[in-house]
Formats: structure tokens, C-alpha cells, sequence
């Protein structure tokens, strides 16, 4: 049984496009960089630790409802962040001011998204991140309070969102595009399913252990 511990709507749709069976559950932490913590570390720590926190409330309610026969659990766990020019990490804008002064920081100038990814399963523990780069074109201020008027910068981070009115704005994109939209498919993908592959060799019985049950 696969869990998305997040409430993101884009992470939801990108895996229902990738063609997954899952349920949501959010998951509710403190989203604050450590002190000198890199972005690439502040963003796969938060995945694991979502991940982590709906695992354990998942396995508890299953062992307090004694389902021994329900499927492996595994959740998924996602953080995105943009790091500015200025190395500066970007998370959601706190208001409108905050999503302009985002918005100059990214104008003319080539930025990175990261995202972490954790999958978390019985006994496994595995976590990654993805890097894309992309470059915005230069906005002028008008163009910044005409966007922030619609609305969609504020539950963005970074303060904008490639897949929508800011596409218009973003003549590069050098890596994964899905990773700029929330969710970097093929390489949670390929998570997922060499977890699968290892709980599916795990439940395997050996010959030795099968010899051994026949007796």
C-alpha cells in the first residue's frame, strides 16, 4: 500500500500520471532550515521525517486494528525548495511582499530546484534528491504585481509555478521538469518500485526456509 505524505495537489496529480495507486495522508512538521544546513540536506531531511511521521501513525493503526494481513506499507515523502542566484533557500512566500521580493531575486537569472525524496517501508529506510536548473527571463514590476494579483505564487516555492502562468517566463529548463512541479517521477519511480522488488524478495521464502517449514 503506497501513502503520499503530503498535501500537495501537484504531487498528487503527478502520480496519479504516472500511473500509481496510493492514498494521502499529510504529514505536519516544522519546515525551518537547521542552522548551515545545505538545501540539498534541509530538503531530504523534511522528506524523511514526513515520510517517517505517516509510517508510524500508519503501522500503529494497523497493529492496533491487528490487520497482519494487509499489504507492505510504504509512504512517500517529498520536499521541494528553490535556491536564488544568491544561494538564499526559497520556500512558500509568507505574503504578497514576499512573493515579489522571491519573484526579483529569480528574474534574469538561472536558479535551482531541489527536491527530497524519501520511501519509507518495514525495515528500509531510502532517500534521495533531484537538481534542476532553470532560468527565468527578467520581469519588470509590473509584470511581478500582475502575477501575484492571480494568486499563484502563494503556496509555491519559490513564488511561482512552471506548469502555469509563469511558463511563459521560463525559456530553460536543464533537467527534470516534473522535479520544477513537485515531484521528480522517474526517480520516485525507481524508488518505489526497487523497494517493491526487495519487500517481494523479502516475503520470498529461500529453499532453505521452505525445506525447513515442509518438516
Amino acid at each position: 500500500m503506497l501513502v503520499l505524505a503530503s498535501a500537495s495537489p501537484r504531487r498528487k496529480e503527478l502520480l496519479i500520471q504516472a500511473g500509481f495507486t496510493f492514498t494521502v495522508s499529510p504529514a505536519h512538521i516544522p519546515e525551518e532550515p537547521r542552522p548551515g544546513e545545505s538545501a540539498i540536506a534541509y530538503v531530504v531531511r523534511l522528506a524523511r521525517e514526513k515520510a517517517e511521521a505517516v509510517f508510524d501513525s500508519r503501522i500503529e493503526a494497523q497493529h492496533s486494528a491487528h490487520d497482519k494481513d494487509a499489504d507492505p506499507l510504504l509512504v512517500l515523502g517529498a520536499d521541494t525548495a528553490v535556491v536564488a542566484p544568491n544561494g538564499e533557500i526559497l520556500g512558500k512566500p509568507l505574503d504578497t511582499d514576499d512573493a515579489a521580493r522571491m519573484l526579483r531575486l529569480l528574474a534574469g537569472a538561472t536558479h535551482q530546484v531541489i527536491t527530497g525524496v524519501a520511501v519509507v517501508a518495514p525495515g528500509s529506510v531510502e532517500t534521495a534528491a533531484e537538481v534542476t536548473h532553470v532560468t527565468m527571463l527578467t520581469l519588470s514590476e509590473s509584470e511581478i504585481a500582475d502575477y501575484i494579483v492571480t494568486g499563484e505564487p502563494m503556496d509555491k516555492a519559490g513564488a511561482y509555478a512552471v506548469q502555469g502562468r509563469a511558463a511563459r517566463w521560463i525559456p530553460r529548463v536543464h533537467g527534470c521538469y516534473f522535479n520544477v512541479v513537485g515531484l521528480p517521477l522517474a526517480l520516485v519511480s525507481s524508488m518505489i518500485e526497487g523497494t517493491h522488488r526487495r519487500l517481494d524478495k523479502t516475503a520470498r521464502p529461500t529453499p532453505e526456509t521452505a525445506a525447513a517449514s515442509s518438516i
